[in-house]
């Protein structure tokens, strides 16, 4: 009895971690805020930054693969260490630019990418090892940090930044021993459950006959060989897109209906502060209703959000962007929540590392989609026509959802 107590007591300190760890590696979605001062330094036009964002996500996907392979091999402690390492020396290396944007790809889009995937992979992993029966608490709760990086330290770099005796340069390599610093002392604390250590299991709850199936650890080979295993991740592609395309210009399309510079700022760190509710209300909402009911539930919201949101296009009202950009970051928080749960519960926790990685690279899909949104944007001169075919997009997904019924 006192040894399941103590594992209970150590499972929520190792949550604790994670849910840190997880804020400082999150500064990967603050490059809106960070790319600013390179393009005054530098010169550099808007679309060779974007080409770095798309660059970041590609080897943070990256990363999350390499993450679940060296875990197995290495352990926990040396992957995270080599996590701490990559992301260290990648923000190190930004600092130090010169105006060479091949090297900014290199530091930053290569280097810091790849140590921020790896460290996604073995914190999400490793801590979601100690919640059986909680995996949709702990999945959300550690997106949850991961998503409020940006409000959190996006603005606290945003001020040093800006101050006439910090700069972008210290920025960067202050971010960069930070995020260093935290992913080794995280590698030092966490590890995974002993095999036999007595955990609490999920109560068992009354299933549909659609659902009524015994979960098997399936390899990254045998899962992406299911049908079921592409709807789930396409479905998650399009859903995302919705919040990664909005993200990317939110604080010009409040401008666009109506409000002032102020509000519109302020409603983009609102979107961030939904977003991170979104990923941990979801969490717990997976646990209590399941898999399938959440889903849909996440789905649902998505198509509101889009449907919401060119509304107050075709208005121009403001009050209907508030709630359409609210909604949208309870949307995109949904999305990384039911993808880690939704792989857990489909194709067991014994592959579940590199499985999830796999599952993660909806992402890349989603920010061709929100590229492809820019350029709708760019060619139509307004709103309409991106939204208009991130609503279809959603729809889509719902019949692909509805689909979804066993592994």
């Amino acid at each position: 009895m006192e040894k399941s107590s103590q594992n209970l007591s150590i499972r929520w300190f190792y949550l604790v971690v994670g849910v840190i760890a997880m804020l400082f590696a999150g500064i990967i979605y603050a490059w809106s805020i960070l790319k600013a001062p390179l393009e005054s330094a530098f010169g550099w036009a808007a679309d060779a930054t974007a080409l770095n964002f798309t660059l970041t996500m590609c080897f943070f996907c990256i990363g999350g693969v390499v993450g679940g392979l060296l875990a197995k091999r290495l352990g926990v402690r040396l992957s995270l260490i080599l996590a701490a390492v990559l992301a260290f020396v990648g923000f190190f290396l930004t600092s130090r630019l010169t105006g060479n944007v091949g090297m900014l790809y290199v530091s930053y889009g290569v280097i810091t990418a790849t140590g921020i995937g790896l460290a996604y992979n073995v914190v999400i992993s490793t801590v979601s090892a100690w919640f059986p029966d909680k995996k949709g608490t702990c999945s959300g709760a550690l997106m949850m940090g991961f998503g409020a990086s940006a409000l959190v330290l996006g603005n606290l770099s945003s001020a040093l930044i800006e101050s006439p005796s910090v700069g972008w340069q210290t920025t960067f390599l202050i971010l960069g021993i930070a995020l260093g610093v935290v992913l080794l002392l995280a590698g030092l604390i966490l590890r995974q459950p002993a095999p036999g250590t007595p955990l609490p299991q999920p109560q068992p709850k009354k299933q549909s006959k659609d659902e009524g199936f015994t979960v098997q650890d399936l390899t990254p080979g045998q899962m992406v060989r299911r049908f079921t295993f592409w709807r789930a991740f396409i479905c998650i592609v399009f859903l995302s897109a919705v919040g990664n395309s909005v993200i990317s210009f939110a604080r010009d399309l409040a401008i666009s209906v109506g409000a002032e510079a102020a509000l519109a700022t302020t409603l983009v760190g609102i979107l961030s502060v939904c977003n991170g509710l979104g990923r941990i209300a979801i969490g717990a909402i997976f646990d209590i209703i399941g898999r399938r009911k959440t889903m849909l539930l996440a789905n649902l919201i998505a198509i509101v959000a889009a449907a919401v949101t060119l509304a107050s296009v075709f208005t121009g009202s403001v009050p209907l962007c508030i709630v359409g950009l609210c909604v949208t970051g309870v949307s995109y928080g949904a999305c990384p929540t039911i993808s880690s749960a939704f792989t857990s519960a489909f194709y067991g926790t014994k592959h579940f590392s590199v499985n999830f990685s796999v599952m993660n690279f909806n992402l890349m899909g989603a920010s061709f989609i929100a590229t492809a949104s820019s350029l709708l944007l760019k060619n139509s001169g307004g709103y309409i026509a991106p939204f208009a075919m991130l609503l279809a997009l959603a729809v889509v997904a719902l019949v692909l959802n509805v689909s979804i019924r066993r592994p």
